[in-house]
């Protein structure tokens, strides 16, 4: 019986192999959402589907596509950005995104139709569209123009089933519970109101919040929907598996493979920078000891409170070890690093850049910590590179990663505010010091980051999890075999 599974498994693989010759009738379109949370994952996805013999047109606005600064260049990989309206321009508040959004999704909605029926009437029409978080739209525009359509889920498939959930019937209970409150979903850990998305108590027609109930009105929509998300079988095996009449492929992490098995040494650049620096950082992080730098960033956009950064600050003076912090300039050009009452001790114990390849930076061996907003991203390529994570959630789907990776993961700690919502320098350093210290629970997080790293990178290898799933999504929807 064993000999029979096994032989039945390896001729499985060799014939999943023979697709990667298939490209000539395989043409699919990606779209994304501007923010470079879509934008990175997706630009990887599209490699690995070339990989596979997959012609790729990844489209996104103007917005995003005017600030790549590192345009991939790969056979079977073209291009097609069109105008937001703003196309770079829009300089409203973070209250006025919806603008930007409404307008996004007007001159996208007509430019993918227009670029579907050109492509039909060459004769050579799209396979498929597969779009991202925040682009519901495009899943809608494809109903109706009757073109096949897939969900690309960039954010970690627990996060997929708590929308679900909440708009299936628990957005009440969700909403009016208490600060104390715990509640039981299936396939997920047990979450009190801190964990859960910040979206979810937001006003009812907070932009946000509606695009995820048409993600989760599409995928109702069918029976036997096919969603790809950005994790591994490993990581979140139950929550791939409670959606009812969904089909939920890991294909993750998606990052460059560069970093996952050091083989393809063409393929370490996401594609996307959204800056450079002129700092020398990997020079300095080639000066300092193993497993000695504090790394601390939060994210492309991520606007950190005056106080918060101050705190922030103390408490790495109080921690005394080197840092590597990224701090980018306000939207007016403010260099909040120059506001720190603690600039000059700071100067003295580490760092500070404006931007930094965070994969290159992660993957170092000086790297002892990262101290993070718990992005998507960010959580994956620290956990795929094996680096303990001080956790600082500040929106949205940070707050339910930051559980995970407390929580369930175990590869770090998260920070805790004070009753009056104040995360104090103290508080920063110890958990720094519990991430890095000598003691029992540092060692078990460390060990445990060890642990994930090599399932992640498990994953990814080329009879790994992740990389099947690709491979059967690849052969029964876009292959139709």
């Amino acid at each position: 019986m064993i000999f029979m599974f096994v032989l039945f498994h390896s001729i499985i693989l060799i014939y999943l192999e023979k697709m990667a010759s298939l490209n000539d009738d395989c043409h699919v379109l990606v779209v994304s959402f501007t923010g470079q949370g879509n934008l990175n994952p997706c630009i990887q996805f599209s490699k690995n589907l070339i990989k596979l013999g997959v012609n790729v047109t990844f489209s996104t606005s103007l917005t995003a596509f005017n600030r790549i600064s590192n345009l991939p260049t790969i056979q079977g990989l073209t291009f097609a950005p069109f105008s937001d309206g703003y196309d770079g321009n829009f300089k409203g508040p973070m209250n006025r995104i919806h603008e930007f959004n409404t307008s996004l999704r007007t001159h996208g909605t007509e430019f993918v139709t227009n670029l579907v029926e050109d492509r039909a009437k060459q004769g050579c029409p799209f396979k498929r569209i597969i779009y991202t978080t925040l682009t519901a739209w495009i899943g809608l525009l494809a109903k109706k123009i009757n073109v096949p359509s897939t969900f690309l889920w960039i954010q970690p498939a627990s996060v997929l089933n708590i929308y679900y959930y909440f708009f299936n019937g628990y957005e009440d209970s969700i909403k009016n519970c208490s600060k104390d409150q715990s509640f039981e979903l299936p396939g997920l850990p047990l979450l009190s109101r801190r964990d859960f998305p910040s979206i979810l108590f937001n006003d009812s027609n907070d932009w946000t919040l509606l695009a995820m109930k048409e993600h989760v009105e599409l995928l109702k929509s069918e029976t036997n929907q096919k969603v790809l998300v950005n994790t591994f079988d490993a990581l979140e095996f139950d929550a791939l598996n409670v959606i009812e009449n969904v089909t939920i492929f890991g294909i993750g992490p998606l990052i460059p493979s560069a970093f996952l098995d050091g083989n393809d040494s063409s393929d370490t650049s996401f594609g996307v920078d959204m800056r450079r620096s002129s700092d020398n950082y990997m020079n300095w992080l080639d000066s300092k000891a193993k497993e000695s730098v504090i790394y601390i960033a939060f994210g492309s956009y991520s606007q950190i409170p005056n106080q918060l950064m101050e705190e922030i600050a103390h408490g790495l003076v109080l921690c005394k070890r080197p840092f590597l912090w990224i701090i980018r300039e306000g939207a007016n050009g403010e260099k909040p690093f120059e506001k720190l009452s603690c600039k000059e001790e700071l100067e003295e114990l580490g760092k500070t850049v404006d931007w930094c390849s965070q994969v290159e930076v992660l993957q170092h061996p000086s790297l002892a910590c990262f101290l993070t907003h718990c992005g998507w991203n960010s959580s994956m390529e620290s956990l795929a590179s094996g680096v303990p994570v001080v956790a600082c959630p500040l929106w949205i789907d940070q707050l339910s990663n930051a559980k995970l990776i407390q929580d369930v993961w175990k590869t770090g700690v998260r920070v805790n505010a004070n009753d009056e919502g104040v995360i104090e320098r103290n508080e920063f350093a110890r958990c720094i010091e519990i991430v890095v210290g000598d003691g029992k629970k540092g060692e078990e997080i460390r060990k445990n980051a060890k642990k994930w790293r090599d399932l992640a990178k498990d994953a990814m290898k080329e009879n790994g999890s992740s990389n099947v799933n690709l491979k059967a999504y690849v052969n029964e929807i876009l292959l139709g075999e």
